[in-house]
């Protein structure tokens, strides 16, 4: 009687067990360590009220070396084809986004681009295209006013001078700053919102309102950094240094800022040189 071969059987393989990362003595796992809200609130006040400890020359020159070395020539976010674009859309900035301004002067820069152009377009449709902007109303008539002024008085030219932009409709101090700093190259300090926290919850140029910090801001900056300075400084507010969540564990200047309501990560800064 001849038996049928049968296949040896293998030995059941033994059930590999997973251990657990070994855990490196006195280290805990990275985590954002964000202080309460109230704690937060009364660290902004004591920076508003100037009661942090001043920066010295030497460290404000590593901050804006830093902000240099991770961004070289930065622009700013709204877009424009010339000045007089740049103009109407700082104007229209005002308590709005510059993505949101964006999406409405996009179409429209692309035909209307110059004040001429502006005031033969007239007010009721300019303010048909730019209706999704927050107060569109009141930013269509100070948009021809100021085109029909720079016609009249300037030969459609935008002027490079704050004095003769502050007197423009719908033009204030900050906006003249923004059209003189990117249209012109000068060295100006545009504070809007991001620029006045970053100025205060720092420490760098504390002040009660923004003629204060833009003002602490000059001072404080040396002037190989000043051409670049304010893009530096809003865009460090809008993506970094947030008026909710400020990103201290990311943020490049951290182991600088003097804010006492800092996020911490595992209580060490996180600091990208």
């Amino acid at each position: 009687m001849v038996r049928k071969a049968t296949a040896a059987k293998r030995p059941a393989k033994k059930p590999v067990s997973k251990k657990p990362p070994k855990k490196v003595p006195g280290k805990k796992p990275a985590r954002a360590a964000v202080k309460p809200v109230k704690a937060r609130a009364n660290a902004d006040a004591a920076a508003l009220g100037g009661k942090l400890k001043p920066w010295t020359t030497a460290e404000v020159t590593e901050a804006f070396r830093r902000f240099q070395k991770v961004s070289p020539e930065p622009k700013g976010e709204l877009e424009h084809v010339n000045a007089f674009t740049l103009l109407c859309a700082v104007v229209m900035s005002a308590q709005a986004t510059d993505a949101g301004v964006n999406r409405a002067t996009r179409p429209l820069f692309a035909t209307v681009d110059t004040p001429e152009k502006m005031v033969a377009l007239g007010e009721d449709r300019l303010r048909e295209a730019i209706k999704t902007i927050g107060l569109f109303r009141m930013k269509a008539k100070n948009v021809i006013g100021l085109s029909e002024r720079l016609i009249a008085e300037y030969g459609g030219e935008v002027p490079a001078s704050r004095e003769a932009l502050e007197a423009l409709p719908g033009v204030g101090r900050k906006t003249a700053n923004v059209v003189l700093n990117m249209a012109y190259g000068m060295p100006t300090m545009a504070v809007d919102t991001h620029v006045f926290r970053v100025g205060n919850r720092t420490g760098l140029a504390p002040g009660k309102n923004p003629l204060e910090v833009e003002l602490g801001l000059e001072k404080a900056i040396p002037a190989e950094f000043m051409l670049h300075a304010h893009h530096w400084l809003i865009l460090h507010g809008r993506y970094v240094c947030k008026a909710q969540r400020p990103l201290c564990e990311t943020c490049i200047i951290n182991d600088l800022c003097r804010w006492p309501g800092k996020t911490v990560l595992d209580g060490n800064m996180a600091v990208n040189r």
